[in-house]
C-alpha cells in the first residue's frame, strides 16, 4: 500500500478530545476540553427551535446568511468602534477552528513561516502544518508569560509570512495589553507580516483587563484577519458558527478558500443566531461576572492545594504547575489525575515546545455546584 501523506506523521491527535474521552472513560469530571455545562440563553434556543420549523433546513449563502452577515457586521461594529462592511468584509465559517484555518490557507504558501507564540492553542501548529508552512515558536515565558522583545523581533527578522495572536490567550490567560500589541504590530508592518488574530474570548475578561482589538490599532487594519466565533459567547460550542473579518480583498480570497473546505455552516443556526447577536450590552456584563464568579471558586480551591499557578486574566483557562509531583510526562500524571483523582485537565505539553512537560491546563467554564464538586477532589492533590 502506498504511505500516507507525510504532514500526517507530524503532529498527533489532539490531546484536548483525548482527554474528553479519558474523563468519560474515568468518569471524571471534565476540566479538560473548553465547553460549558449549562444550556445557551432560552432565547436563542427558541430561536433554533423556530428555524427548524420555518424550514430553514437548506444550504445559506455559501459565506455566510445575509441576515447573520448583518448582524454579525453591527455587532463588530458596535464592539469595535470601527465600520464594518458586512457584504465584503466577512465569511461566516464552521466555527473559529475552520475560521483559522481558512486564514492561514489564505495568506500562506508551501514553505512560508508562521509565529507562533507558545504555550498556543494546539490547531495552530497543525493548521501552519496542513497548510505546508512551517511553525516558528516564541516563548511566552512562565509564569507571567510576558514575551521577550528581542525574540519577538529575531522570530519576525526570520521571515515570517504571518503571525498568530491569540487574544485573550488560551491556554495561558494572557491579555496583551496595548503596549505590547503595538510592538507586535511595528514588527508586522516592518517586516511585511499578516496578523492573524483568535479573538473568542473577547468578551471574557477579569479585573479591569481590556481586550484591544489589534485589527483597531493604526494600519492593521489592512493586513489583519480576525478569526473569532459565537462558541464561547453564547455557550454554542457544539453550533460551530465563526468568522473572519478582513478588508475587501483579503475575504473575497477567504471566500474561495472556506467553500472548497466546507461550502458553509448550519443554515438554521445561522438564522437562530441572529437572536444573540441583538443582545443588549448587558448581556456581555452578565457573561464576565458568571465567569469571573467561576474563576474565584476554581482558584480558592487550588489555593488550598497549596499548587502554584497564573492567574488568568481572560478567558476560562488555569495552567498549573505540577512540577511538585515529579513525573516526567505531564501526560502520565493527566492520566493518574483523571483516574485517581477524578478531575481530567489537559497535558501541557499539547501547548508548548517539545519538552516542557510542567503544566496542566484546567477551564473553569462550568456550574458552581461541578466546580466545587471538582474542588473538592482537587483537594486530594494538596502539598503539604
Amino acid at each position: 500500500m502506498p504511505a500516507t501523506s507525510r504532514r500526517t506523521s507530524i503532529f498527533t491527535e489532539s490531546l484536548i478530545r483525548e482527554m474528553s474521552r479519558v474523563a468519560a472513560r474515568h468518569g471524571a469530571i471534565n476540566l479538560a476540553q473548553g465547553f460549558p455545562d449549562w444550556d445557551p440563553p432560552a432565547a436563542l434556543v427558541q430561536a433554533g427551535k423556530d428555524a427548524m420549523d420555518a424550514g430553514r433546513h437548506q444550504y445559506a449563502v455559501t459565506w455566510g446568511s445575509n441576515e447573520l452577515r448583518a448582524a454579525l457586521g453591527a455587532k463588530i461594529s458596535r464592539c469595535m468602534g470601527v465600520p464594518v462592511d458586512a457584504d465584503r468584509e466577512l465569511v461566516v465559517t464552521c466555527g473559529a477552528t475552520e475560521a483559522m484555518m481558512v486564514a492561514m490557507m489564505t495568506v500562506c504558501d508551501p514553505g512560508d513561516r508562521v509565529g507562533l507564540f507558545t504555550p498556543f492553542y494546539e490547531n495552530y501548529s497543525a493548521d501552519a502544518i496542513l497548510t505546508g508552512a512551517t511553525p516558528v515558536l516564541v516563548p511566552l515565558h512562565p509564569p507571567s508569560y510576558r514575551f521577550d522583545p528581542a525574540e519577538l523581533r529575531a522570530a519576525f527578522a526570520s521571515g515570517l509570512k504571518a503571525f498568530v495572536l491569540c487574544n485573550p490567550s488560551n491556554p495561558c490567560g494572557r491579555v496583551f495589553t496595548r503596549e505590547e500589541l503595538l510592538q507586535i504590530a511595528a514588527l508586522a508592518e516592518e517586516f511585511d507580516v499578516w496578523i492573524l488574530t483568535d479573538e473568542v474570548y473577547e468578551h471574557i475578561t477579569f479585573d479591569g483587563h481590556k481586550h484591544t482589538y489589534f485589527a483597531t490599532l493604526p494600519g492593521m487594519a489592512k493586513r489583519t484577519l480576525m478569526c473569532s466565533s459565537l462558541s464561547k459567547t453564547f455557550s454554542i460550542t457544539g453550533w460551530r458558527l465563526g468568522y473572519v473579518h478582513a478588508a475587501p480583498g483579503v475575504i473575497a480570497q477567504a471566500r474561495k478558500v472556506h467553500d472548497f473546505l466546507t461550502v458553509g455552516a448550519a443554515a438554521p443556526l445561522q438564522h437562530a443566531v441572529v437572536t444573540a447577536l441583538n443582545f443588549p450590552e448587558s448581556y456581555y456584563d452578565g457573561l464576565r461576572t458568571k465567569y469571573s464568579a467561576s474563576r474565584e471558586i476554581l482558584l480558592g480551591y487550588l489555593d488550598r492545594t497549596g499548587l502554584s499557578y497564573t492567574r488568568p486574566e481572560g478567558a476560562y483557562f488555569v495552567m498549573v504547575d505540577i512540577s511538585p509531583f515529579g513525573y516526567a510526562s505531564d501526560i502520565e500524571f493527566a492520566h493518574w489525575m483523571a483516574k485517581e483523582i477524578g478531575v481530567a485537565p489537559v497535558p501541557g505539553s499539547s501547548f508548548f515546545a517539545p519538552g516542557e512537560n510542567r503544566y496542566v491546563r484546567l477551564n473553569f467554564a462550568k456550574k458552581p455546584e461541578t466546580l466545587h464538586a471538582a474542588g473538592e477532589r482537587l483537594l486530594k492533590l494538596r502539598r503539604g
